[in-house]
């Protein structure tokens, strides 16, 4: 019996993270090869939503895996390349970018491509939750809106390549005295929230612009989002609610704040004013809007070693059982067109 070889096609940014991967895609394909993937690759280019495209090409073309290398931003086109369709590839991120939020909560090396890509070796895997903001939109980390997330977007797209969240952060402090709130409706599983708000943010993991407190107790593969409601727009009340987000995240607490879990969202503007959705740190579109968490969508490789079992509802030990009832079933597969012969 010829075993059927599983195949891997890297998607890499060539231009993140000072070109790095580009000077490391040689040995991060012999790393994969090593691992038994046939793999190739494929570079970005500047057209609108390359990463994406050739995402769901690799994913109709029957790839094993998709490995998405870059930033935030291009695993989120690869995301929403997969995301869609009914039969998913794997998923594995080389993270080079500034923040790399992605990589954080799921503990893979940062700034070290080679070493990101032989944890898949390790054959860790976690069902991930994957939030769903439009029919055809996907998002793996926040979607926020209010005026308070709307300052973001003056960051100058240079300052943010070089800087990541610093640039956001020294923006947003320059900024805060524009902060106003805007009444608005938002439905969630628990009922409904009426009244206003400078900030709407929804997170799905507990890593956000390199900080992991302002959704402490996030979990990975729930189907629930943590949705946090900011319903302040004094100065001094959002620099303390930032002093407590620093502080071992006790924000989640105050009287200011609303903290939830919830597998859908839906946000209704209660004025004339646009209210402009924030998905993985770009312009996403205008609410209202409904946001759906989509449970254990995209299976990644992750360090399941290295987070904490707090984040994770499945065990280590539910994960490596799952995992190998998911090689049996691809055995199974292989022997079939043997057996019907």
């Amino acid at each position: 019996m010829v075993k059927k070889q599983k195949r891997a096609r890297l998607i890499y940014n060539p231009t993140s993270g000072q070109e790095i991967m580009k000077k490391n895609v040689a040995e991060v394909l012999n790393v994969l090869e090593g691992f038994g993937y046939e793999t190739s690759a494929f570079q970005t280019t500047p057209e609108k939503d390359s990463a994406k495209k050739e995402a769901e090409r690799a994913a109709l073309a029957g790839f094993d895996l998709v490995i998405a290398a870059g930033g935030d931003g291009t695993i989120n086109e690869v995301v929403n390349g997969i995301a869609p369709l009914k039969k998913r590839p794997k998923m594995a991120i080389i993270p080079t970018g500034t923040t790399n939020d992605y990589a954080r909560a799921l503990k893979v090396p940062r700034g070290n491509p080679v070493e990101a890509a032989k944890l898949i070796g390790k054959n860790q895997l976690i069902k991930m939750d994957i939030g769903q903001a439009y029919e055809d939109t996907y998002f793996i980390n926040i979607a926020a809106a209010g005026s308070f997330t709307e300052l973001t977007y003056s960051v100058p797209s240079q300052l943010k390549t070089m800087f990541g969240y610093l640039a956001y952060l020294v923006k947003g402090v320059e900024l805060l005295p524009q902060v106003s709130k805007v009444p608005v409706r938002i439905t969630h599983d628990n009922g409904v929230f009426e009244g206003d708000v400078s900030m709407i943010f929804t997170a799905l993991t507990n890593s956000v612009g390199g900080f992991e407190q302002i959704a402490p107790d996030a979990k990975l593969d729930d189907g629930k989002f943590t949705l946090i409601l900011v319903k302040t727009a004094n100065l001094i009340e959002i620099l303390h609610l930032i002093r407590l987000v620093l502080d071992g995240g006790k924000h989640i607490n105050d009287r200011r704040v609303e903290y939830i879990k919830t597998s859908y969202i839906e946000i209704e503007p209660k004025s004339d004013k646009r209210m402009m959705i924030n998905l993985d740190g770009e312009y996403g579109g205008d609410a209202p809007i409904t946001l759906k968490n989509l449970k254990n969508h995209i299976t990644f490789f992750a360090n399941t070693d290295e987070i904490s079992d707090d984040a994770l509802v499945w065990s280590q030990e539910e994960l490596a059982l799952e995992a190998i009832a998911q090689k049996f079933a691809h055995e199974v597969e292989e022997l079939k067109p043997e057996i019907e012969e």
